[in-house]
């Protein structure tokens, strides 16, 4: 078909906008049509078996339909078949015939306008050869390079020689941009369209070198490398090319950007070798081993919080209000406290805060469940600061605390490090949970590295193995908690100041149960309080009959026990709107019970004593027993004792002979053995020192299957040794503490408050104390404990066995 079959032009025929491509005139191509405006104007071509014509939308213009938004320039054509889509779309077979421009705009609903056809100026035919040569060397140079030209339209276009048809075929074959693509359009001059085409061609010839080129630096390195590799190497070659940035590229560049925004908030050294990983990890090929440790060390050190300090400013009431809202009772430990953070807050008012780290390390030391760690906790909420706690307990890898050195597999920052981070600032409470329990081994000595930490002299320049710079805990709070002082080595317990958070009485048990325990407990239980009540006889009885500790954590342990079994109830029966746990009732809730310490004989014994002792759950009263049996002198002790109580037992009896030797204590001598001795053993009077000289004593501690060991059992045993082998019976009402000398001087001891809340609850009457105790140690005990006690202060061992002796 010819334009002239259809009609004269100039004519008035619809247009088509092509979003994408530009259509040539000797192009029969597939055209799908969504828009409804392309849809009607190709059912008016159809409906008046008329041409139409497809202009192709301007760049950014791809779904506009008005005549600002198309070329003025496209292919006249017929439409040869159309097909309805089921997805609502037509498409459309469309044969181009001729060039056209739009001389005239006469609707946009559809498109239609006045179109006449694009004549070209014939050149010199001379110019217009060579330049067409020069035109078919470029196009098979480049179909040499690329690819893009096949051999068929090379051979195609060489046997061509039409101007027209050559350049249309080879415009349509290159990748150009619409408007460079539509300047070679309307070019009517044949010698300017060569030309220009031309230039393309030599610009796609250039590009396709300098991918060529690149393809070649890449295969040098094909033969060390795999598969993987070489295509990111090419990709990392065209970007390179390109001036782009890959994603690696950009994490190290991130990495940059941290540093440098820490910078001047950190050391020389930090600052150096933070930036020399950065600068090795950029240099290093991402799949590689290393690689991956120096991006995880970075990932590490990055976030370490130079220069981030908790603002709050200390304020010693607000830390006073925090520990009297949080504990009860505790005064000293309170005081102490408040007292430390009175010196901090000073130094920080006058300007010279920085020395406020130079203080003393506060050591929380007592029995299991007593407050330790929650004081921390205290401490922290009132400074608005961080918390970080580090558990120590049978910690023996000293670089646990130290850090790893990078060479090993899984290395990471030591706990100290890893909380800094964690808290996000440079300033947090760190609480070194029982220190008293890091133990040694083989990995080496975890003390070693707390002797640094917990040295105000030494920690503004700790060293991390892992980080592999200096780092400043100076302005890090630490406070470390303990059960046993004496289990921590003596350069460790130099660096630190105890304070010593005893038992509680039950009393204070009571107290706190009320206001503390039993309101957190409901509140994690999801009862309220007009659900439950616990009378104070019922929880009295709790804290004497169903604990046994110093602290109260048993204590929450079995209210939790008591209000678990409150919720089911409400649960099962929906009528029920309260609960009363009584004394009746309380075996339902609670069926086992567990005396902490039983009650003290009501009838006095020969050879049995009560003695104080202090274990690391609190205070005990502490059976010592002793029975004679007729022999020669020797002495036998059991009960599982230590060095210390069995050299405490040979004095003691030492001390006794010497005494009885001294006629200081009456020894009625009907009760010397007289059997089984010879005529001229019994030919001699009887005197008071064949009373140890003709009985071998055995002296037990129950119970046998408990270690127990301490220098404070010395005058228990010498009262029940002198008990026996005088045959006069110990008051069941008295207990006592203290060690003896092998002259009868009676030693301090430690532990007094604990062993005489354990005298109180055992329903003591009176305790029997060294009176260096006594003078130094009175203060420190519960008011209620001795009013209900008499205390009385003994310095020699006649004392003792003064008051502890029944007459």
């Amino acid at each position: 078909m010819k334009l002239s079959d259809y009609t004269a032009f100039p004519a008035d025929i619809p247009i088509i906008v092509e979003d994408n491509l530009f259509l040539y005139p000797f192009m029969i191509s597939p055209l799908f049509l969504a828009d409804e405006e392309n849809i009607r104007a190709a059912n008016d071509a159809l409906e008046h078996n008329s041409l139409v014509m497809v202009c192709t939308a301007k760049t950014g213009s791809e779904h506009g339909r008005d005549f600002n938004a198309i070329y003025t320039a496209g292919v006249i054509g017929s439409i040869m078949r159309k097909v309805d889509l089921p997805d609502g779309r037509v498409k459309i077979l469309f044969q181009g015939m001729q060039k056209g421009k739009i001389l005239k705009e006469l609707s946009t609903s559809p498109l239609r306008g006045t179109v006449d056809i694009i004549q070209t100026e014939r050149s010199e035919a001379i110019k217009v050869e060579a330049t067409l040569s020069v035109l078919r060397e470029k196009v098979a140079l480049l179909g040499s390079l690329g690819g893009q030209f096949p051999p068929d339209l090379i051979k195609t276009i060489e046997d061509n020689s039409d101007v027209q048809r050559i350049t249309d075929l080879v415009a349509s074959s290159m990748r150009l941009k619409k408007e460079q693509a539509f300047q070679l359009f309307v070019e009517t001059d044949d010698e300017a369209r060569l030309l220009k085409l031309i230039d393309y061609v030599i610009e796609e010839i250039e590009s396709s070198r300098l991918k060529k080129e690149i393809k070649t630096k890449v295969h040098s390195q094909i033969e060390k490398v795999n598969k993987e590799y070489f295509l990111k190497e090419q990709l990392k070659q065209i970007q390179k090319e390109l001036g782009t940035d890959n994603q690696r590229e950009e994490e190290i560049e991130e990495y940059r950007k941290k540093l440098e925004a820490k910078k001047e908030h950190m050391e020389e050294d930090a600052y150096k070798e933070i930036k020399k990983q950065i600068e090795k990890l950029s240099r290093m090929h991402p799949d590689s081993a290393d690689a991956n440790l120096i991006q995880s060390y970075l990932d590490w050190v990055i976030e370490l919080p130079f220069g981030k300090l908790s603002k709050k400013s200390l304020d010693v009431l607000e830390v006073k209000s925090q520990l009297d809202k949080d504990h009860y009772s505790l005064e000293k430990p309170k005081e102490r406290i408040e007292e430390y953070f009175a010196v901090r807050e000073l130094l920080d008012k006058r300007g010279i805060g920085e020395k406020a780290a130079n203080g003393a390390i506060l050591c929380f030391a007592g029995p299991p469940g007593v407050g330790k760690t929650s004081l921390a906790n205290s401490i922290a909420k009132a400074l608005k600061r961080k918390l970080v706690r580090i558990a120590l307990g049978g910690l023996e890898d000293v670089n646990e605390l130290r850090g790893h050195r990078r060479t090993y597999i899984g290395a990471m920052p030591g706990r100290i490090v890893q909380g800094i981070i964690e808290a996000g600032e440079m300033n947090p409470v760190v609480v070194l949970d029982e220190i008293d329990k890091v133990a040694r081994s083989f990995r080496g000595d975890p003390t070693a590295v707390l002797l640094e930490v917990l040295d105000p002299e030494q920690n503004n320049k700790f060293r991390d193995y892992y980080l592999n710079f200096n780092i400043d805990l100076s302005k890090v709070i630490f406070i470390a908690t303990a059960n046993e002082v004496g289990s921590i080595p003596a350069p460790l317990r130099d660096r630190m100041e105890f304070i010593f958070v005893n038992s509680y009485t039950p009393q204070e048990k009571y107290e706190i149960a009320k206001k503390y325990l039993i309101p957190q407990e409901l509140k994690k239980h999801g009862l309220k309080n007009s659900e439950v009540a616990i009378s104070k006889p019922t929880l009295q009885l709790i804290i004497s009959n169903y604990t046994r500790e110093s602290g109260v954590r048993n204590l929450r342990r079995r209210i939790a026990d008591i209000l678990r079994k409150v919720a089911k109830q409400l649960l099962i029966n929906p009528t029920l709107e309260k609960v009363n746990i009584s004394n009746a009732n309380l075996k339902e809730y609670l069926p086992k019970t567990v005396f902490e310490i039983d009650e003290v004989d009501k009838e006095n014994s020969v050879g049995i004593v009560n003695g104080l002792a202090w274990t690391s759950v609190g205070g005990d009263v502490l059976k010592v027993e002793a029975i004679r049996i007729q022999g020669k002198g020797g002495i036998q002790i059991t009960g599982s004792l230590g060095d210390v109580m069995k050299e405490s037992a040979k004095i003691a009896l030492s001390v006794v002979k010497v005494l009885i030797d001294n006629k200081k204590i009456d020894v009625p001598l009907s009760i010397v053995p007289t059997s089984g001795l010879d005529k001229e053993e019994c030919s001699k009077p009887i005197e008071a020192s064949d009373v140890y000289r003709r009985y071998d004593l055995h002296i037990h501690v129950p119970e046998g299957a408990t270690p127990k060991d301490g220098p404070s059992a010395g005058i228990t045993m010498a009262t029940a040794i002198a008990s026996i082998l005088c045959d006069k019976k110990v008051k069941s009402d008295v207990a006592m503490t203290g060690e003896l000398t092998l002259s009868g001087k009676v030693l301090p001891i430690g532990g007094l408050k604990e062993k005489l809340i354990a005298a109180y609850k055992a329903k003591i009457k009176t305790a029997l104390i060294p009176k260096k105790n006594y003078e130094k140690d009175l203060d420190e005990i519960p008011e209620e404990v001795k009013e209900k006690m008499a205390i009385i202060p003994v310095s020699r061992i006649e004392e003792v066995l003064e008051f502890a002796l029944v007459k």
